[in-house]
Order: C-alpha cells, then structure tokens, then sequence
C-alpha cells in the first residue's frame, strides 16, 4: 500500500499554455505549487494550433509536463494540409502524448452547419490519431450521443477519455465499453455535481483520470479562484472520500491509468 508521503498524482488535463499562466514565471509557479502537492506530472491541452505548439515548447522546457495538440471544437474551423502536417511533426516530438482537446461542444454552438463542422473535423483528428498511433483526450458537453455515435463508428483502434465527464451512468458504460477512460474534475467537488459522484462510485477504477482544466473550474475549497494543477490533489481526495478508499491508493491508481493511456514514464 503507498504511503501519504509517496502521493504521485499526474494531472492529466490542464492548459498552463493559457494566457492565465502567461506572465513572466507563473507557469514555472505553479509546477513548483503541483510538486508540492504530490502532482508529479502534467498534460497540457492544445485547443487551437498557437496554443498546441505552446504546449508542446512548455513540455520541452519542464520535466515532468507533457502535450497534448489539436483544435478544440469551439474554436472549429476547415483542417487545412498545412495543419495536418504540423499536427504530425509535432506528435513524432518527445513529449507529445496524445491529439487533444478535440470532440464536440453544442452548449454555445445552436447553428447546424458549425455543428456538422465540428463533428468534421472530430473525425478527422480521431482518423490522424489512429495514423499516429496516438491516444485522444475528448471535449464532449451537450453533445454526449453525436460524440458517442461517432466514437462507435469512427473509433475502431483508437483509446482516449472522455475529458470531465459530464454524461449519464448510462452513457458512461458505453463509452467504458469502447476502451475509454473518464477524466473527472473540479465539479466532482461541488454541491450540485449531480450524478457525477454516483458514477465515480461505481466505475471501475482501472478507468478514472483526475484532472483540473486549469485555470477553469477550480475545485472545493479553491472554487472563485484561478484553477492549478496543484488542486488536482483536491480532485483525488474526493474520489477517495466517495470511494472510501486511502488517498495514497486512489493516487497510485490513477497515476497507473495515466501511464497506461499515455506511456507516461514511471520516473521524472
């Protein structure tokens, strides 16, 4: 059994490729704040070309971060060659670890035609993930069946997660039964999470990320504040609470299923 003073944590879903963190030494701030709390390593998000290439230059200058590149779907726009080749380039780097933020939002997007847009160019960075031999980090609000759809047909090969699910129980088993890991964030810890803390109870815990979003949605006793990878500690101690289960445990779980989705190494 692990013991409290050996919490590895991996925050597996942040973006200090943010403008949040873009003053001069807060990116670096807060790597030392994560350290400090167990958070051993990070994956940064791309959700647009500029910030995945921004990620990718913060995984070569720190140890113990890595990248994540592709457009997210709010800011989905027409896949050009020039984008699929440097998608490419970047993922043979050391360091880049999966496609992502990529998948389907509808909370803001009402017009079909942007809808049929994002759901395009979803399929089109699964198919670049499945050429790389890449997992995926998913983005899916209010769109859980057209993500689930697609990820039916078009997902064959391919591993990710579902990044701060936000679905059904239901849903949840489907997409368990395609392979895919459910990342869980900052609403685990808030009064109204619905059913979220029924599903982190009965998922099986060979399949759960803990994750920040960072700067976005900052856990209890953080929540008002600036989100940091630090407070994926927060993340995992409330897994642990509704799990009944040591911390140290659900840290030693979840940093394993980071390593096996994402190669991670075991060393920094």
């Amino acid at each position: 059994m692990p013991k409290e003073e050996d919490i590895w944590l991996v925050d597996t879903h942040t973006h200090l490729n943010d403008e949040a963190f873009a003053a001069e030494g807060e990116a670096e701030a807060a790597l030392e704040r994560a350290h400090a709390a167990g958070v051993k390593q990070i994956i940064n998000h791309g959700d647009t070309m500029a910030s995945s290439a921004l990620a990718v230059k913060l995984a070569r200058q720190f140890p113990g971060v890595y990248a994540g590149v592709g457009i997210h779907p709010e800011e989905a726009r027409e896949l050009t060659q020039e984008d699929t080749d440097q998608l490419t380039a970047w993922a043979a780097l050391p360091g880049v670890v999966c496609i992502g933020e990529i998948g389907l939002d509808y909370h803001w997007v009402k017009d079909v035609d942007q809808r049929a847009l994002q759901r395009r160019i979803f399929v089109e960075q699964l198919d670049l993930a499945r050429q790389l031999h890449l997992p995926v980090c998913i983005h899916d609000r209010e769109a859980h069946g057209d993500t689930l759809a697609i990820l039916q047909k078009e997902g064959q090969g391919i591993r990710g997660v579902l990044h701060c699910y936000s679905g059904s129980w239901e849903t949840a088993q489907e997409f368990l039964k395609l392979g895919f890991y459910l990342g869980v964030d900052g609403p685990l810890t808030f009064k109204k999470a619905a059913k979220l803390p029924d599903i982190v109870r009965q998922m099986p815990l060979d399949r759960l990320l803990v994750e920040t979003d960072a700067p976005y949605m900052a856990p209890v006793p953080h929540r008002g504040q600036r989100n940091e990878p630090a407070f994926v500690r927060c993340v995992a101690e409330k897994v642990a609470q509704l799990r009944g289960l040591p911390l140290a445990e659900i840290a030693a779980r979840t940093t394993q299923n980071a390593r096996d989705l994402y190669g991670l190494p075991t060393q920094i």
